[in-house]
């Protein structure tokens, strides 16, 4: 691997605060969106640290280590329709900011990170102009085609988003699910949000919340795709450093805790109660200092020698057990805990791209869910645990053979 693949941080990412604390350390880990195919499973993968530090600066908690995003997403396995939930939230939202904002013809949407049109299509079957940016050229080419959405295949950035202003593109709302966590260039590409909004423009961005992560021991969360890892405090001192501003905010179950923040340029309305109120409760905590995230590496391995122990019980009692969801989380998990093909025969997911393939790391087979209802596996280990309740109404007829569900986190759990 050279340095041109990747490199570690001199500085914070967000306000280049240079004296970083280590929180955690995940060690050596394999890309968790790298699928080996069967002619790469003799491979060397490549592997990366993976480590957590805190900015006592600006309240940032971010990974040292910067994979190059060319590397990462130029092509991706990862298609947002193929879940029940996001599908859910996207339209909700949507719908949402259709009636409030009154859009019609005469207005633009734009998503930054429009993975294969998931979202843009609510607003387009209404009749409101959008605009797709998407990095993953297999991924632009499915909502291109497939949905008809209008699609860059290209990278957002303070640069990308002057041209689009220089051509007459201006958004009165901005959508950015779950894509800042990815950026490494936080000033640019917020600086590029406000450039492309309209003047009474919002962009409405969701990021998985910090506080969920650390309370609820969500570790398989971390990632070399999340460079950050959000507290509403980092998130407006982000904005505010760049001229916009958190005029509201909600938490949302989403991906076990998520944020989603309403952002205008500066000076544009007046910020909801909401964000005092989470500002305010998040420095009673403590989430802007240290020690709030003190002993988050002790109860990640208090979780690991807990599900460890129950695999290799069942496995020892003839138990056969299989894994749901090829997902980043899972192959954290996987990787992390020290898991593989000894302790889960197989994975199963519904991606046909992800089935034939390979978890990275460990190197346990995925295949498409009718693998369960054939070979009938005592239980499954729910990998992606942040759709547990939609995998189990899924897989109704695993549970009427029998088959039982393996909750992993925040702790574990057997339904």
């Amino acid at each position: 691997m050279d340095s041109m693949t990747h490199w570690r941080i001199d500085g914070c990412r967000s306000c280049n605060n240079p004296d970083l604390t280590p929180v955690i350390s995940l060690g050596e880990m394999p890309l968790a969106n790298s699928l080996p195919a069967p002619q790469d499973i003799e491979k060397t993968e490549d592997v990366y640290p993976l480590d957590i530090s805190f900015c006592s600066n600006c309240a940032l908690v971010q990974i040292t280590e910067t994979v190059s995003p060319e590397v990462l997403f130029s092509e991706y396995l990862y298609f947002s329709s193929y879940s029940d939930t996001v599908l859910s939230n996207a339209k909700d939202i949507s719908r949402r900011m259709m009636a409030t904002r009154n859009l019609g013809e005469n207005n633009l949407v734009v998503e930054i990170g429009s993975n294969d049109g998931y979202l843009l299509r609510n607003y387009a079957e209404a009749g409101v102009p959008v605009l797709g940016i998407e990095p993953a050229s297999n991924v632009a080419a499915v909502a291109r085609e497939e949905c008809g959405i209008p699609t860059f295949t290209e990278f957002f950035t303070e640069e990308f988003a002057g041209k689009l202003r220089a051509d007459g593109k201006r958004a009165d709302v901005i959508h950015a699910n779950n894509v800042l966590a990815h950026v490494p260039q936080q000033n640019e590409f917020v600086r590029g949000i406000g450039n492309l909004l309209s003047d009474e423009g919002v962009a409405v961005i969701e990021v998985p919340y910090l506080r969920d992560l650390v309370e609820k021991c969500e570790f398989d969360t971390i990632y070399h795709e999340h460079l950050c890892y959000f507290s509403v405090t980092a998130l407006n001192n982000l904005f505010a450093r760049n001229g916009l501003e958190i005029v509201d905010v909600e938490r949302i179950p989403i991906h076990g805790g998520t944020l989603r923040l309403f952002v205008s340029n500066h000076g544009v309305s007046t910020a909801s109660g909401a964000v005092q109120a989470i500002l305010t409760d998040e420095s009673e905590i403590g989430m802007d200092r240290y020690g709030y995230y003190e002993g988050f590496a002790q109860r990640i391995e208090a979780l690991k020698t807990s599900l460890r122990k129950t695999l290799i019980d069942l496995n020892s009692q003839g138990k056969t057990i299989a894994g749901y969801g090829a997902a980043a989380k899972g192959a954290v998990l996987l990787n992390y805990f020290e898991l593989g093909s000894a302790e889960i025969s197989y994975v199963v997911d519904r991606n046909p791209a992800k089935q034939s393939r390979f978890m990275p790391g460990v190197q346990i087979p995925i295949s498409s869910p009718a693998r369960l209802l054939e070979q009938k596996p005592d239980y499954l280990l729910l990998l992606a645990w942040n759709f547990a309740d939609e995998i189990i109404r899924q897989q109704a007829e695993f549970a009427k053979t029998g088959g039982k569900f393996i909750i992993p986190v925040p702790e574990v759990k057997i339904i």
